[in-house]
């Protein structure tokens, strides 16, 4: 993948305008939908076991994050994923605390297991607890922050994505992409982006918006938002202001700005 691949994905979304399903956590709720619509996406947040199987039907990806999670959101949530493999449409997992709880580890695993077309999302710690003993490195997280490198958690995405067979983005100061057959490493973003939060959540959004449209490996996601939140950054006093700037630059970005901010690299 180019980045002319990236733009003409951007453009799909604002094209497409690609309904997003997402069974996701109260804290991010707005921010997510706030995001999706900034970047020319459609979102809509469902929680009734009662309309997943109807909406699912004419959705283009299913988010599932699992944030704030409890027994019944549990119940639901495979049950969302079974209407997206019925249909045909991508799940993006968003292990958000995966390795903080038994419950929230062994949920995530049940999740990727039973998704069909799966991209997972998170940071390192959560990845690296995600993939578990079998991936050989242990996590070192703090509630659902992570105390890991990106690059710390790179072997337990590798097991995952042959375990899963799935892609998965590695979110962190350095953005980590693999999939069965390439990595990619982008180097944008900012240093005030973790202050806010739902950051890594509202980056699992857009993921959903990209893989509506086909672009399933979870890069042009990282890499429309990695450049929005530099452009934001440099527009803001500090993680308050980031979050309006965000939006801004998202709505706004153009396909000149991205192929010129862009910090990518790849192998494979």
């Amino acid at each position: 993948m180019n980045t002319q691949t990236i733009v003409t994905a951007l453009s799909a979304v604002r094209a497409q305008k690609p309904l997003v399903l997402n069974i996701t956590n109260y804290v991010v709720m707005n921010n997510t939908a706030n995001g999706l619509l900034a970047v020319g996406a459609s979102p809509i947040m469902a929680h009734s076991r009662d309309e997943l199987a109807e909406m699912m039907a004419f959705s283009g990806a299913l988010v599932v994050n699992i944030g704030t999670l409890d027994s019944v959101w549990i119940e639901r949530m495979r049950f969302a994923v079974e209407q997206a493999n019925q249909h045909g449409k991508p799940v993006v997992l968003d292990p958000v605390g995966c390795g903080a709880s038994s419950l929230r580890t062994e949920t995530s695993r049940r999740i990727a297991e039973a998704a069909e077309c799966l991209i997972i999302r998170g940071n390192a710690s959560e990845i690296i607890a995600l993939a578990g003993a079998e991936a050989g490195s242990k996590a070192n997280g703090k509630g659902v922050d992570s105390l890991d490198a990106s690059e710390a958690a790179v072997d337990a995405a590798r097991y995952l994505v042959q375990h899963y067979r799935c892609s998965v983005v590695i979110s962190g100061e350095t953005d980590v992409i693999i999939t069965e057959n390439s990595e990619f490493r982008l180097h944008n973003g900012h240093a005030m982006m973790p202050f806010v939060t739902g950051m890594g959540c509202t980056l699992s959004a857009l993921t959903g918006a990209f893989a509506a449209v086909g672009e399933t490996t979870g890069l042009a996601a990282a890499a429309v938002l990695g450049v929005a939140g530099e452009i934001a950054a440099e527009q803001s006093a500090g993680p308050g202001s980031l979050q309006l700037n965000l939006l801004d630059a998202l709505y706004c970005l153009d396909a000149e700005t991205l192929m010129q901010r862009l910090k990518l690299t790849s192998s494979g």
